[in-house]
């Protein structure tokens, strides 16, 4: 599966759940996918897409939302491990990390990751997280729906292949926009007795 497949999946899944999306090419494929006011892109962040995924779950604690999704590079996901112990240890009720492994940093001419040997699902359960595992697209719907309604810090784990989607154009909108639509559409959504 290509990583604009996943992200194809992924977008018929979340449509009214937040998302906080990595850099680079994966926020670039899933905003061609379609670029919707529930997508906060992390541009030029490596490795805070868990931390800020985090932190929203955690604000998250008492509204209607069933989870606060976090798509996640494998690469940026080893910038910064220290998410899944920081989770695991919350406990974040509403936490959902998704981790696209294609085992190279993607933005940097598919440079090989650690992630070709260290499990980052081990890692994930090793630190008290449920984690399911997805190699195709109709596994990544079926472990989607089940974390989605798992108690507790979740993370799915879906190998993809290594490569970027062709012709796609650059995220050129100003971040400050972009986080500021995200803002208005949470917190509408985290306002007391908001419908999902």
């Amino acid at each position: 599966m290509k990583r604009i497949e996943a992200l194809e999946v992924l977008n018929g899944l979340t449509a009214e759940l937040p998302v906080v999306v990595t850099c680079a090419a994966t926020s670039r494929e899933l905003a061609s996918v379609e670029n919707r006011d529930n997508h906060f892109y992390v541009l030029d962040s490596m490795g805070l897409v868990g931390s800020i995924t985090t932190g929203l779950a955690m604000a998250a604690k008492d509204s209607n939302l069933p989870k606060v999704i976090g798509l996640e590079g494998d690469g940026s996901l080893l910038m910064n491990p220290n998410v899944l112990p920081t989770g695991g240890f919350l406990g974040a009720e509403k936490l959902f990390l998704i981790v696209l492994d294609n085992q190279v940093y993607g933005s940097t001419a598919g440079l090989p990751t650690y992630s070709s040997r260290v499990d980052l699902g081990k890692l994930a359960e090793a630190a008290g997280w449920t984690v399911g595992r997805a190699e195709d697209a109709a596994q990544l719907r079926d472990e989607f729906d089940r974390l989605l309604t798992t108690t507790g810090p979740t993370l799915l784990h879906v190998s993809i292949e290594a490569g970027n989607a062709a012709d796609i154009p650059k995220l050129l909108v100003d971040p400050v926009v972009l986080a500021h639509r995200f803002q208005s559409w949470l917190t509408a959504r985290l306002e007391p007795h908001a419908a999902v």
